[in-house]
């Protein structure tokens, strides 16, 4: 039977366990001074030290007490005005802040007089990306406790790395928000398996701290229209287009690479395509004046295809090259994305192909 009680208040204490022990918001600090009780049933619950070292007891409730029976104690302990703080787990105690709620409702239907208030008091919160610090920390545990982690090295990761790219690609051009978030999500955890990796390096050590650091100081270098002094609103002095942002990207990178050449740098590992279309764009961002590929040799390879009297045989591979490379040319000029065009094209192609396949199925089992 729920007691009879005078005024008093239950305050569940809210804490973000990815902010250090004792930062807490003022009101937070306020309410722990204040309260005649404060309490938690974790002895090494993250918060207790800094509360104990701010000259405030923080008592350690020791009996194993369901949710339903330490609601009772709380309630029972806020009687005669008293103020009693929770000083709640990690997750916030949802199932405790249920049975207080319950509690307290029944208590009310019941007619039962001077019941505490209830509050949820957040003392500390989490700032956009905070939850990259569990990936981290269930990074540390997996390169600890799992047989599969621990035997991986950089090149036993490349595959995984490329496939994940590959997947987080297929994910953007099929569309599906949550299909997204969940290849970002396995893009996300080879960089930060790869850099729990170098931790373990004896040359040249580094970790996610230091990449994250390093791609920050980046951003902020290469994008001074933003950063930069006398940046003014969207753009800056820098540059007010696109265009022009993009130049001074490549001359910043360019300088801070001490780079002579304005395709150096450029990996000619990138699948072909992707790779023409680089080494185009940064030449004519560059205003470098060079002999590009003829566009006469689309006509040759258009009349070569439509021509049946010569065969196949007279496209050649250097030809087919040029070719190519003349279609990236014009696909920038019109400001395309070739690599993008022709996956397009692919699909449209497979769908096309499915079409078919799906109208031959359907004619064979009206001719059966």
């Amino acid at each position: 039977m729920a007691p009879q009680l005078t005024a008093g208040r239950v305050a569940l204490l809210l804490t973000s366990p990815r902010v250090a022990p004792g930062l807490l918001a003022w009101p937070a600090w306020e309410l722990l001074r204040s309260a005649d009780q404060v309490l938690t049933d974790d002895a090494a619950h993250p918060q207790r030290a800094a509360v104990e070292a701010a000259g405030v007891r923080v008592h350690v409730v020791e009996d194993p007490l369901g949710p339903a029976e330490l609601a009772e104690l709380l309630v029972t302990r806020a009687r005669s005005g008293a103020d009693v703080v929770w000083l709640a787990a990690d997750d916030g105690d949802p199932v405790l802040g249920r049975a207080l709620g319950h509690l307290l409702a029944t208590a009310a239907e019941a007619g039962t007089q001077g019941l505490p208030t209830l509050e949820v008091v957040p003392a500390s919160y989490d700032l956009p990306g905070a939850r990259l610090l569990d990936l981290v920390s269930v990074m540390d545990q997996l390169r600890d406790r799992c047989p599969w982690v621990r035997d991986q090295t950089h090149r036993s990761l490349v595959r995984y790395l490329v496939e994940e790219s590959y997947e987080t690609v297929e994910a953007i051009e099929t569309g599906g928000g949550q299909h997204l978030r969940e290849e970002l999500g396995d893009l996300l955890f080879q960089v930060v398996f790869h850099a729990r990796l170098a931790e373990e390096d004896a040359e040249t050590p580094f970790s996610i701290d230091d990449v994250t650091a390093d791609l920050v100081g980046k951003l902020i270098r290469r994008n001074p229209h933003v950063f930069g002094p006398t940046a003014v609103g969207p753009t800056g002095p820098a540059g007010s287009t696109a265009a022009e942002v993009e130049n001074v990207w490549d001359q910043l990178k360019a300088e801070e690479k001490q780079r002579t050449s304005v395709v150096e740098g450029v990996p000619l590992a990138l699948p072909a395509l992707t790779l023409a279309d680089k080494l185009v764009g940064r030449t004519r961002r560059s205003g470098v004046r060079v002999a590009g590929p003829d566009p006469a040799v689309l006509a040759e390879i258009s009349a070569d295809t439509t021509d049946t009297t010569t065969g196949p045989e007279r496209l050649d591979a250097d030809r087919l090259g040029e070719a190519l490379l003349a279609l990236v040319d014009r696909a920038r000029s019109a400001d395309l994305d070739p690599e993008q065009a022709l996956r397009d094209a692919c699909r449209r192609y497979v769908d096309a192909v499915r079409a078919a396949e799906q109208h031959r199925t359907a004619e064979q089992h009206r001719g059966g």
